[in-house]
């Protein structure tokens, strides 16, 4: 009798240990950022219009560079065609001026692109980051898991922690789009 009785308390406490052990094992959950990054349908529609930006950005920056390429060049012959000691006219000073200006405005105009689309990509990577976070949030929550890490900062995981596929799939329903537009600017308050 003290042996079944001894026996079952063994097995008691095994099956406790290994329930204990596989909760604790459970009480970390992993999720595939870089995936979910790729494949989210909003995150592709959007890395789609950012691209389109892009180019349409470096199709511009050609543009401005082709044309002023040809002006400093016709410039550059009528400064040469002045010699070495005389200074240019009136005219071609004007033109020499006309020139920086337009170099400075397609300077700003580039300058002010690359601002919104940064802007726009920080605004994207927001509406998603937050989402993700939310739908994370509440996977960790309704799985009582402790804590959830990138799979890229795990050196190995079991795939049965992984919950990447769940958090992509209630991505996509809870956020099909986003607004592909630079971040809302913040109204600064008033000073007295």
């Amino acid at each position: 009798m003290k042996k079944l009785v001894l026996s079952l308390a063994v097995a008691v406490s095994a099956l406790t240990f290994s329930g204990a052990a596989e909760a604790q094992q459970r009480s970390i959950l992993v999720v595939d950022t870089d995936r979910i990054l790729n494949e989210c349908t909003a995150c592709k529609a959007a890395a789609t219009q950012l691209q389109s930006q892009v180019q349409s950005g470096r199709a511009r920056a050609q543009q401005l560079e082709s044309s002023l390429k040809t002006e400093a060049d016709s410039l550059e012959k009528a400064v040469q065609a002045l010699g070495a000691n005389k200074q240019p006219d009136a005219a071609l000073q004007a033109r020499i001026a006309a020139f920086r200006q337009k170099q400075q405005q397609g300077s700003t105009e580039m300058s002010t692109r690359e601002s919104t689309i940064q802007s726009t990509q920080a605004h994207v990577q927001q509406q998603i980051g937050t989402k993700i976070v939310a739908i994370v949030e509440q996977s960790r929550a309704r799985r009582q898991a402790s804590v959830v890490v990138t799979k890229a900062s795990a050196l190995a995981s079991d795939p049965a922690i992984d919950i990447t596929g769940e958090v992509l799939a209630a991505l996509n329903q809870q956020l099909p789009s986003v607004s592909v537009t630079p971040l809302p600017q913040q109204s600064k308050p008033q000073g007295r």
